[in-house]
């Protein structure tokens, strides 16, 4: 007798977003807004000033109940202790007590969240965010790229599955913001869900698996920057100058290639055109509000 076939099962995903609306009396924040981040997943979230972003943050992290909808966290309701014990947490506007050191301040946010990581957690999450060095620093003492730092070590305090960051490079110079980078990449590789509410597109595009982004309250477009772009052809580089191609496709390029060279053309680069993030962005963006 034949052995059942096995099929995999259901991976959980780290944020599932269903139907979720939300009204404050006749102002609709969110309309309807479906989304999910899968474990190891980075996306970003993406929209203008009021599009909903900041509520739905806040309805993930059980600060505000939703109207209609729901949200889960690795398979638990927002706002359960289940919920909150795999959920890490940096706001935009955070402040910290300026007398705490960086290694008192982590202290206290693992005596608040529970985690009995001690001395050996604290020192990997400073070591993680470029900050082993300033363990006995005051807040008051750092800069506002290294404040930003310990914000995402305090908000990794646990080992959460799920990390929602808002606006976490903005303080942040370009080496700062690659420090960032890296550390996304690692925690990626951890399988830490990183969902990015983040208004430099360039910072998104380098790191993030997929982009999400919001207009009114719904989702008006998401996937892959691939996904997204609109592609505008083909363009060479020959020695007479540069030859558009704008009905061609990637899979074009190299019979293109190949017939201007049997033609007798010099070819020094080619360039497959598509549209950036920030033109898809503001194509999506444009398009919602026009």
């Amino acid at each position: 007798m034949p052995s059942p076939v096995r099929t995999l099962e259901a991976v959980t995903p780290a944020l599932a977003v269903t139907g979720l609306a939300k009204r404050y009396g006749a102002v609709e924040a969110l309309g309807g807004v479906d989304l999910e981040v899968a474990p190891g997943e980075l996306v970003g979230l993406l929209g203008p000033n009021g599009a909903g972003k900041s509520t739905l943050t806040k309805i993930a992290c059980g600060l505000v109940r939703p109207t209609t909808g729901r949200v889960e966290i690795c398979g638990a309701p927002a706002g359960s202790a289940s919920a909150r014990a795999v959920l890490g947490y940096l706001a935009e506007l955070f402040r910290f007590p300026g007398w705490y050191r960086a290694d008192e301040l982590l202290d206290l946010h693992q005596r608040l969240a529970g985690s009995e990581g001690g001395e050996a957690e604290r020192t990997e999450l400073l070591e993680l965010v470029g900050l082993a060095d300033a363990r006995g620093r005051r807040v008051e003492a750092m800069s506002k790229g290294m404040q930003q730092r310990l914000g995402i070590a305090q908000a990794l305090v646990g080992s959460p599955r799920l990390l929602l960051l808002d606006e976490p490079t903005s303080a942040l110079d370009p080496v700062g913001r690659r420090t960032v980078r890296a550390l996304l990449e690692e925690l990626r590789s951890r399988g830490v869900a990183v969902l990015l509410n983040s208004h430099l597109l360039s910072e998104v595009e380098l790191v993030c698996d997929r982009v999400v982004i919001i207009s009114r309250g719904r989702v008006v477009a998401a996937g892959t920057s691939a996904e997204l772009a609109r592609h505008g052809g083909v363009e060479v580089e020959t020695a007479d100058g540069v030859r558009a191609f704008p009905a061609a496709t990637r899979e074009d390029a190299p019979r293109i290639v190949a017939e201007l060279v049997e033609a007798g053309e010099r070819i020094y680069g080619v360039r497959v055109v598509a549209s950036s993030l920030e033109e898809i962005y503001l194509a999506a963006v444009e398009g919602e509000t026009g």
